[in-house]
């Protein structure tokens, strides 16, 4: 297990999947979901190559068929370190038989966590080491605790707030695949409550445009929450298992979506995929506050 620290934070990162499993303040808090299997046994997964689900877990590339399930294989694999200082930590992942036999692509997968003051810094980069043109989702998966203070407000006294303040639209999901040529408008002009029911249909998907957007999960109870702000994202998902009554919620910054229902199961034609030309590498990057 890994530890970055300063003044402020005490971070932990596991080397397998490069997931983030903790993060503390001076006074012990706890911020990210302990990964209790009765509800969710992750805390913080990496998403890679494809983020949700394919349409019957396979998909065709160059002719040949190819299986792999939601979320893809880099959350069940084991990084390496590559760089480690007392605030910042590199990891890698790279190719092997078991991941080709899945994903046909050379790659380089690097994961960097960087501690400033209450802020932790992530930098999904994916790199194309060969000449052929690499598709690939990318995401990231983080549990907070909801609430964040026991015996302090509930998971209902808790909400979202975003900015910029504006209607966002929807991308709708038919669990487990997205529906984007149905589209809804969701009003976050104002705080939106949290309430279990507002998951019966899966992720809440907001449509970011590509633009600087920071969402914030606060509790009307307490003085306790985290702001997570995504650069360049184009998509936000926002989750809680339903309909579980589960103590936590997902702020999930996306480069991909699940397949669409009408999905025609090639990679290249694949709604939202990523296109990386040889040679060339790629940067997702977000950060959360914790107060």
């Amino acid at each position: 297990m890994i530890t970055l620290k300063n003044q402020y934070l005490t971070v932990l990162i596991n080397e397998f999947g490069a997931e983030l499993t903790s993060v503390k303040d001076s006074e012990g808090l706890e911020y990210i979901w302990q990964a209790d299997p009765n509800y969710w046994k992750r805390h913080a997964p990496i998403l890679f190559p494809i983020v949700g689900r394919l349409k019957d877990n396979q998909y065709e590339y160059d002719g040949k068929q190819y299986e792999m399930t939601q979320h893809g294989f880099a959350r069940d694999n084991q990084f390496k370190v590559e760089s480690q200082l007392p605030t910042k930590v590199s990891l890698v992942l790279r190719p092997t038989e078991e991941t080709l036999a899945k994903y046909p692509f050379k790659f380089e997968l690097r994961i960097i966590y960087q501690l400033v003051d209450h802020q932790l810094k992530v930098s999904l980069n994916v790199i194309n080491p060969s000449q052929e043109t690499l598709l690939f989702s990318i995401g990231a998966h983080p549990g907070f605790n909801v609430p964040l203070v026991k015996g302090k407000g509930s998971f209902e006294d808790s909400f979202i707030r975003v900015a910029p303040k504006k209607s966002y639209q929807q991308i709708p999901l038919k669990p487990p695949y997205s529906d984007p040529n149905d589209p809804k408008t969701l009003d976050l002009t104002k705080p939106l409550p949290l309430n279990h029911d507002l998951f019966n249909s899966d992720a809440i998907v907001l449509d970011l445009d590509r633009k600087e957007t920071t969402v914030m999960l606060a509790n009307s109870q307490n003085d306790h929450g985290i702001s997570l702000t995504v650069e360049n994202a184009p998509y936000v998902g926002i989750w809680s298992p339903y309909p579980k009554q589960a103590p936590f919620a997902c702020i999930e910054p996306w480069w991909g979506l699940a397949d669409t229902v009408n999905s025609d199961g090639q990679l290249g034609n694949k709604f939202a995929i990523n296109r990386l030309e040889g040679r060339h590498a790629f940067a997702g990057k977000y950060q959360i506050s914790f107060f």
